[in-house]
């Protein structure tokens, strides 16, 4: 069995040492820029460098997520940060802009390239044809169910990373702009304003007839089922939560540390309920097995709540003044966070009472009362649990050992000697002293042992350890202390030293497009892929396909596609807005495999579509075929996640068009866009109306 890969987040450097000390194989984490969670607090350059430093000297791999999509101006000072990662020793770089991925491949061909979750990658096409541009591994969509996975597992050879545990987005990632069109506030450049955790009111034939959060997803847990998982042969288990607290990385890798070991050496999933709920009282929005494992759809959102739900604690049995009795179902301290749910009231508990004596705990059974003004005899949750959290933060200060095998040599009249090994790093100290004969105070084997075993203050423990001493010599302790720490750091900088990069050169070979004022309307009702497929026999039309392919079909007419692989599958393509195209670089690669036309973003304004084409002028000396869609209502997400209802209406009362079509639901701006600015001018073949919600 190959080994399993235990990925887990990082978005500070405590993060980084609670993965560590909980057993992750390998990191992933962001810098200051073009990561996807920009607030989290990620880490700057010489924390990076430091991160990587720390984690390699465990043996833990580091990948950097430059996985935001790319503006034009930005693209310089991008490639000069990619540069710097990968002369830090970065172990592989998480990508999703094609035209900077596409760039990155040729300048750094021996950087690996991981392909971001964000790049929509759902379908065995899309994997091929990542595949064939040497992407080491492709992050696919959480929304593919076991089986979906297992055949692209059968039929490509590229590394595979699934996502396990933690937040998840109700859209297909990469696929969402509610959060741009809206307020501006970008998705695929980090910064969501997570519109999906809102309140929402159902509208269908007219008539409220559901509200609530009603796109709020509960957590990734699949913990149970993860045999399933390795038994196929994923490379990468990935758990979510770079904005998560250091507790509750090291409380889900551990959880999931255990898991895997335990079925990996017996075969069965060794795994309690309480270790469950140590997760849960972290963290949980209550929990899903996700699409992943085929959830029921109705059993996907928590529309009650959407942050953190605790464990029940107890109920509230009486209120009395300002103070309240609590029956407890489980242990409660002092310092602990507990929310009174049906006021939605939360707060820490700093005093309680049995019987009018005051306690530090109270367990399972007991009525405390608590000061605290309430309204409702109302469940009550722990949402922070003190004594957990000053346990876990203890844990992470204690980082696992790695074991060496140390030789040592202490013969009269010659110098000390000693050897230290690991894995396959091997280093050997020689020193300028010379053994001498003790006259009053010799010193001993065990001596030697005990100081050349004082490691505390490194990486390292001792594994085995093999001595040859001489009888009544005599070796001054510094002599040992000064060789010991010596050999030490010379084991460290060859372990962490960083091969040469090779730079590579930048080029693709493209047509020259004529420049033309053409327009293009999108007018038919949008048509599933069955119907899409029936149309082959339907000259001088362009058929457009879903966001979501994952079984494509042979179809000999031009399509419009909006993911990778369509693009891999049909010969005659153009593509749509999907593909968040935001630089000429994109445009470039895309051109360059073959695609006739390409619709920019809805995330651009006509500075930025200026840009590209001027300097994909300047690059190439060749002139693109772009289209620009200057008017309709846009697609702003696409979920397997599906409410019977006609409109979203949020709380200003905009409405949200719903369709589902092909078993998937697409979500429309309330907002029909309409714009005026001469794209002509600045260079575009194409301007676009939209037309398929009229």
């Amino acid at each position: 069995m190959n080994k399993i890969e235990l990925l887990a987040p990082a978005g500070n450097m405590e993060s980084l040492y609670a993965a560590v000390s909980a057993g992750a194989d390998a990191v992933y984490l962001s810098g200051k820029k073009y990561g996807a969670r920009a607030f989290a607090a990620n880490f700057n350059d010489e924390e990076l460098v430091e991160a990587i430093n720390y984690c390699h000297l465990y043996d833990v791999r580091v990948y950097v997520t430059v996985n935001t999509l790319i503006y034009e101006r930005e693209m310089d000072d991008f490639i000069k940060y990619v540069e710097f990662l990968h002369r830090s020793g970065v172990d592989a770089v998480i990508m999703q802009d094609l035209g900077a991925m596409d760039l990155v491949r040729q300048k750094f061909p021996t950087l690996e390239i991981h392909a971001s979750t964000q790049m929509n990658i759902h379908s065995l096409e899309s994997v091929k044809l990542l595949e064939g541009l040497g992407i080491k591994r492709a992050v696919l969509s959480r929304e593919l169910s076991i089986s979906d996975i297992t055949n692209i597992k059968k039929n490509s050879n590229i590394e595979l990373e699934i996502f396990i545990q933690g937040a998840l987005c109700v859209s297909f990632s990469g696929c969402c702009l509610m959060s741009s069109l809206i307020g501006g506030r970008s998705g695929n450049r980090g910064s969501c304003a997570q519109c999906c955790r809102m309140k929402y009111e159902l509208i269908k034939d007219s008539k409220n007839v559901d509200s609530g959060y009603l796109l709020s997803t509960k957590d990734l847990f699949t913990v149970n089922n993860i045999d399933k998982l390795i038994d196929i042969g994923i490379t990468s288990l990935k758990i979510e939560g770079r904005m998560k607290r250091p507790e509750y990385v090291y409380t889900a890798v551990s959880l999931y540390r255990k898991a895997i070991d335990s079925y990996i050496s017996s075969g069965k999933i060794d795994i309690s309920e309480s270790d469950i709920t140590e997760l849960k009282k972290i963290f949980n929005r209550e929990f899903t097995k996700g699409f992943l494992f085929n959830e029921d759809n109705n059993n996907f959102i928590n529309k009650i709540k959407p942050n953190h739900q605790g464990i029940e604690i107890g109920k509230v049995i009486s209120i009395k003044n300002n103070y309240f009795l609590l029956k407890l179902c489980d242990t409660l301290n002092t310092q602990d966070g507990i929310r009174i749910v049906d006021d939605d009231i939360g707060f820490t508990v700093t005093d309680m009472f049995i019987n009018n004596s005051k306690v530090k705990t109270a367990r399972s059974g007991d009525i405390v009362k608590i000061k605290y003004k309430i309204n409702s005899l109302s469940k009550v949750v722990k949402t922070t649990d003190y004594e957990q959290l000053r346990r876990i933060s203890g844990s992470i200060k204690i980082s696992k050992k790695l074991p060496l095998d140390i030789s040592i040599d202490a013969c009269i009249d010659k110098p000390l000697i000693i050897k230290l090994k690991y894995k396959d790093y091997t280093v050997e100290g020689v020193s300028d002293y010379i053994i001498t004969s003790s006259i009053n105070s010799p010193t001993t084997k065990d001596d030697i042992i005990s100081r050349v075993s004082r490691l505390n203050d490194t990486v390292y423990s001792v594994g085995s350890i093999n001595v040859t001493v001489s009888d009544n010599i005599f070796i001054p302790g510094g002599v040992i202390n000064r060789l010991k720490r010596d050999l030490v750091d010379k084991l460290n900088l060859k372990r962490l030293k960083v091969c040469d990069i090779v730079v590579g050169d930048y080029g693709v070979n493209l047509k020259n497009y004529d420049k033309v004022n053409k327009k293009s309307v999108l007018s038919d009702k949008y048509t599933s892929y069955d119907e899409v497929y029936s149309m082959n026999n339907i000259s001088n039309t362009t058929l457009r396909l879903g966001r979501v392919v994952i079984n494509h079909k042979d179809i000999n007419k031009r399509v419009l596609v909006s993911e990778l692989g369509s693009i891999n599958k049909y010969d005659n393509v153009v593509t749509d807005f999907g593909m968040n195209v935001v630089n000429s670089y994109t445009v470039a690669f895309l051109h360059s495999l073959g695609v006739d036309k390409i619709t920019l973003s809805y995330e651009l304004d006509y500075n930025k579509i200026k840009d590209i084409v001027d300097n994909y002028h300047k690059r190439y000396n060749k002139h693109p075929n772009l289209e620009v869609i200057v008017s309709g209502y846009p697609e702003v997400m696409v979920s397997r996640y599906k409410l019977d209802g006609d409109y979203l209406k949020d709380r200003f009362n905009n409405l949200f068009r719903i369709k589902v079509i092909d078993d998937y639901m697409y979500i429309y701006h309330y907002k029909n866009i309409n714009l005026k600015d001469d794209y002509y001018k600045i260079g575009i073949n194409w301007i676009r109306e939209n037309r398929e919600l009229d």
